[in-house]
């Protein structure tokens, strides 16, 4: 059954009734896909130095259980996602999490750096396919303003999780150790299953080709110029959020001298922070073009990278006021970026989120590794990514902001 309602800009279209969910059930159960990688991500910075310390290994290897956990999530969006366009959502939803919630048992059990690191990529592997459905049951479920609409209320609730998860990593910390934290892990994967049980089936039409014709569709989806161009440009900016996220407990505990109690506060103050860009992007794109609201946010990387070049070290207040500009701006241009790309892609959806996806967790990835490659100066490496970051974005934003496919496909603010 398919319901629409008028399908002009800023009107509501849902194309799936949830029977058993309902609006608000169905809301809850996205926010729980998305928010399983900040969580997975989140919930044991606290305890990374002392991890450090317990396995008797660099912090660089100890970052491998965040940097392969990344590569592994986005390997899995691109094995998942066009499986889902196959089998449908909810088959997929229910494979995923089962695999997610074993692992996360297997990291409990872990002796080494090594086997933790391995357990990790099975972890990452099927969270990729958990928070890949959930961007396809987005597309699925809405269309135009609504679905920024609902991105944007997703994406804001959804950075409670890192405001929680570091503050409850510490408390698991002290009161048990890291391992108590995957055991959580494991608890919430078995409550999303739940939800995922009374989600009715959202993909109207299955395809009926082979496993890897589905999987060929990436490469269909590549193949679309508009679609790559901006996936590109789209896909850096999270480098800038992803590398403070690996550098934050190092810089907080080990060279400001704060207590893992104290760096999860300073930590979720940063995500409550955060929770301010999808919100501030829904009011600021009444009223200003989308196209200069993100060109400013990434002209905001390259301020902010400047001036934590040559302010960051002065105290951990510095460091926390200017992680928290370049998160809100990072976050701010995530609701119209996915959506943007979304709308060059009139099927494959699932192909589609999964590149989406896939690219800005690699790129994530790769700025935790580069922040943390020389460990001596861990705010002067985050400063030059930023400005570098926040350069190239510019530039090329400036490039294809009045490209037809982009100007076409942006919301536009009424002038009534």
């Amino acid at each position: 059954m398919i319901h629409r309602i008028d399908n002009t800009p800023g009107d509501k279209t849902i194309n799936t009734a949830q029977p058993v969910l309902g609006r608000k059930g169905t809301l809850l159960l996205l926010i729980t896909l998305a928010a399983m990688p900040p969580l997975t991500m989140d919930l044991y910075l606290p305890a990374l130095p002392q991890m450090a310390e317990t396995f008797s290994t660099s912090r660089a290897m100890v970052n491998l259980t965040l940097g392969a956990y990344m590569v592994a999530f986005a390997t899995g969006m691109l094995f998942w996602g066009p499986l889902s366009e196959r089998s449908g959502r909810r088959p997929i939803l229910f494979i995923a999490l089962g695999f997610y919630t074993t692992a996360s048992l297997l990291c409990t059990l872990a002796d080494s750096i090594n086997t933790l690191i391995a357990f990790r990529v099975l972890q990452g592997f099927a969270g990729g396919g958990v928070t890949v459905v959930g961007t396809t049951i987005v597309k699925d479920m809405f269309d135009g303003r609504e679905r920024e609409r609902v991105m944007a209320t997703v994406m804001s609730l959804v950075l409670i999780a890192p405001m929680i998860a570091p503050v409850l990593g510490a408390f698991l910390l002290k009161i048990a150790s890291w391992e108590a934290m995957f055991l959580a892990l494991a608890f919430f994967g078995c409550g999303v299953s739940v939800l995922v049980a009374l989600y009715k089936e959202t993909l109207q039409e299955k395809s009926t080709g082979t496993l890897l014709h589905a999987w060929g569709r990436l490469f269909v989806v590549l193949a679309n110029p508009r679609f790559s161009c901006l996936l590109f440009i789209f896909s850096l900016a999270p480098m800038c959020l992803m590398s403070f996220i690996g550098i934050a407990a190092y810089v907080y505990v080990d060279d400001f001298g704060m207590s893992e109690q104290a760096f999860s506060f300073i930590f979720a103050a940063n995500a409550a922070c955060a929770m301010l860009g999808p919100t501030l992007y829904l009011r600021l794109s009444q009223v200003f073009p989308v196209r200069n609201l993100i060109l400013a946010s990434f002209t905001v990387l390259i301020i902010g990278g400047i001036a934590m070049l040559f302010f960051g070290r002065l105290s951990p207040w510095i460091f926390a006021a200017l992680a928290a500009c370049m998160t809100v701006s990072v976050i701010l241009v995530r609701v119209p970026g996915a959506n943007l790309l979304l709308e060059q892609q009139s099927r494959d959806t699932g192909s589609a989120a999964a590149l989406i996806q896939f690219c800005a967790t690699i790129a994530g990835a790769t700025g935790i590794q580069i922040v943390s490659a020389n460990s001596h100066d861990l705010i002067r490496n985050y400063g030059i990514l930023l400005v570098v970051i926040g350069t190239a974005c510019t530039v090329l934003w400036t490039f294809v902001q009045h490209r037809a496919f982009v100007t076409d496909k942006l919301y536009q603010p009424s002038r009534a």
